[in-house]
């Protein structure tokens, strides 16, 4: 099991239930082990943070990015953290909202080939 802060597990569970439209849609399309037979999780402690989505079969990571991604500050902060959770082994993919809103198949489609090559790899 890979290593998280039990303090975040009652934020984690707040932020399920309050998930951003963009996740909802997200969610419809990864849960009950639609991709390759394999389970996701939503809103999951990882190291010091709470990822948005997780495939422990893959390590893989899925973040969704709204507007307030792409301040510096933000910027700075997102590569921090993709920087330590590949640190982990984890294969961290990023969409922007726009994508999943609008390129929903393709977002989908990205999501399958990296479950499929990194479930190969192990």
């Amino acid at each position: 099991m890979l290593p998280y802060l039990a303090e975040h597990k009652l934020l984690a569970r707040e932020l399920r239930k309050n998930m951003t439209e963009t996740e909802q849609i997200l969610w419809k399309r990864l849960r009950r082990k639609q991709i390759l037979g394999v389970p996701f999780y939503r809103q999951k402690p990882l190291a010091q943070f709470i990822v948005d989505f997780y495939c422990a079969a893959a390590m893989l990571v899925i973040e969704l990015d709204g507007s307030q991604h792409y301040t510096p500050d933000a910027q700075q902060y997102d590569a921090v953290r993709t920087q330590t959770l590949e640190a982990m082994g984890l294969r961290v993919l990023r969409f922007d909202n726009r994508q999943v809103l609008q390129e929903l198949e393709a977002v989908i489609e990205a999501i399958f080939a990296e479950v499929e090559a990194r479930r190969g790899q192990r």
